[in-house]
């Protein structure tokens, strides 16, 4: 009788030391993310995003659930990143910006140096053919346009950024002895202007036109702003 009430009482001892185990395990505080991990997380779900972006019509599609699936995540772990789907879609918003960055410092690296009118133009090619292979990212990222900014206040922001990139090649232009017809900061803006708009008209396009000729298009325009 000793051995069968000891076997009992061990089996409830045993089963509620089971149960502690488990309340103990479901209020324990989520370990930390190790150093870099919570940053890598971020990126895998904006790459996530704007992979499940290329296969939906529109922006509008763009869920936190649809993100967590394409990552392999859980929903819970976004929200560590980002307090909403609006603070997603502008994130996502950066993060492609920053692709169109890289894509035209890339295009201009692979131009000699000396020239430095076809580093203009392979900086603005970049960004058509960016605009062209992903549309959907693209209207995205202007959708809005660039923020309001007080009269005099230089904008900021991706966008700025990115036209800061051909402002700096216009400039190089203006001092290697090629004449401007407006100062680089304006041409930077025409070129980039020009380029938008023969890319919009392209998408809009029900044949859709040639990619090529977006390009000649643009080496005209830009053509135009040199003296």
């Amino acid at each position: 009788m000793a051995g069968r009430l000891g076997g009992r009482l061990s089996g409830r001892l045993s089963g509620k030391n089971r149960y502690v185990s488990k309340e103990a395990q479901v209020s324990a505080p989520r370990t930390r993310n190790r150093w870099g991990e919570g940053e890598r997380l971020r990126g895998e779900i904006l790459a996530a995003a704007s992979r499940l972006l290329s296969e939906l019509d529109g922006e509008d599609g763009l869920t936190i659930r649809g993100v967590a699936r394409t990552a392999g995540i859980a929903p819970a772990s976004i929200y560590q990143h980002f307090t909403d789907r609006a603070a997603l879609v502008a994130g996502l918003t950066d993060h492609e910006f920053a692709r169109l960055h890289t894509a035209m410092e890339a295009a201009e690296d692979r131009v000699d140096s000396g020239d430095v009118v076809g580093r203009v133009r392979a900086m603005l090619h970049a960004s058509c053919r960016f605009a062209m292979d992903n549309p959907g990212h693209y209207r995205l990222m202007t959708a809005n346009g660039p923020p309001r900014t007080a009269p005099g206040v230089r904008q900021a922001g991706p966008l700025a950024d990115v036209i800061d990139l051909l402002v700096a090649g216009f400039a190089r232009c203006a001092a290697a002895g090629v004449a401007l017809r407006v100062p680089a900061e304006r041409a930077a803006v025409i070129a980039f202007v020009g380029a938008h708009g023969r890319v919009a008209l392209f998408q809009n396009s029900a044949k859709h036109a040639d990619a090529d000729s977006v390009m000649s298009f643009v080496d005209e325009f830009v053509s135009l702003v040199f003296a």
